[in-house]
């Protein structure tokens, strides 16, 4: 566990995306502050898992939602069950996304919308769901998880590079136009970051020394390392910070 930071306790937190990988450990990052955290994923498995066992061990409550993040009614629907039981929002965590690799000249209309509506489209939708509590309270953050990909211009993937590019975009928006209700919105891009998804499909022992020769850590970065990181900039040791594109990738780009 990393630093305590007391003013989060019993928050009330958001993390789209949060049943595994570094979404998961978001969830159990803030449940560790003792905050009340609802999670939404399509994941009917892992997400069940993960809020008993958050509930196990007694510090935070946690709250799964099934949810398919892309259909915009049923993601507006799922923040009202988590505001029914926690009450008003005061953080949100926008960490859902699909990184899967295509190829340019294959790419259908069809495809092209559904990435963009993982990647992006369900973080402005859910930002518009909460940012009402928030200036009615006259405090809030708002965290877009973005992407390095597009900063070191990696190939083979471009819709997932084109949304996550443009969730900065969509972050200095948000942040200007509610700063003056108090509301900060940062943005945090992960770089090739060790779940079990990448383990599984994309990191080998080369492509592992190709990251290192790439990192000026050389070391595995964790889903922790994102969690940790996302915890502080919605702490109240983060109050003057909005507005921001924090990078953590072992100092690659």
């Amino acid at each position: 566990m990393g630093a305590i930071y007391p003013d989060l306790q019993g928050q009330v937190v958001i993390v789209t995306g949060g049943a595994g990988g570094i979404g998961a450990a978001v969830v159990e990052a803030f449940a560790a502050q003792g905050c009340r955290v609802g999670f939404l994923d399509v994941d009917a498995v892992r997400g069940p898992a993960l809020e008993a066992g958050i509930a196990r061990k007694g510090r935070g409550e946690a709250l799964f939602v099934a949810c398919d993040l892309t259909r915009i009614e049923d993601l507006r629907a799922a923040i009202g069950q988590v505001r029914d039981r926690f009450g008003p929002i005061d953080a949100l965590i926008n960490n859902a996304a699909h990184d899967e690799r295509h190829q340019t000249l294959e790419v259908t209309e069809d495809y092209w919308d559904g990435r963009i509506a993982v990647n992006l489209k369900h973080q402005f939708f859910a930002a518009q769901s909460v940012l009402p509590d928030m200036i009615a309270r006259g405090r809030g953050s708002i965290l877009n998880l973005g992407s390095t990909s597009w900063m070191i211009g990696q190939g083979g993937m471009a819709a997932y590079t084109a949304s996550k590019s443009a969730v900065l975009g969509l972050t200095r928006s948000l942040a200007r136009d509610f700063g003056e209700h108090g509301v900060r919105v940062n943005a945090l891009a992960p770089g090739w970051i060790m779940t079990e998804r990448q383990l599984e499909h994309w990191v080998t022992p080369e492509t592992e020394k190709d990251i290192y020769k790439n990192q000026c850590l050389k070391r595995r970065l964790l889903p922790d390392d994102i969690a940790r990181v996302a915890v502080f900039l919605t702490s109240d040791e983060a109050s003057a910070i909005t507005n921001q594109h924090y990078v953590v990738d072992g100092g690659w780009t």
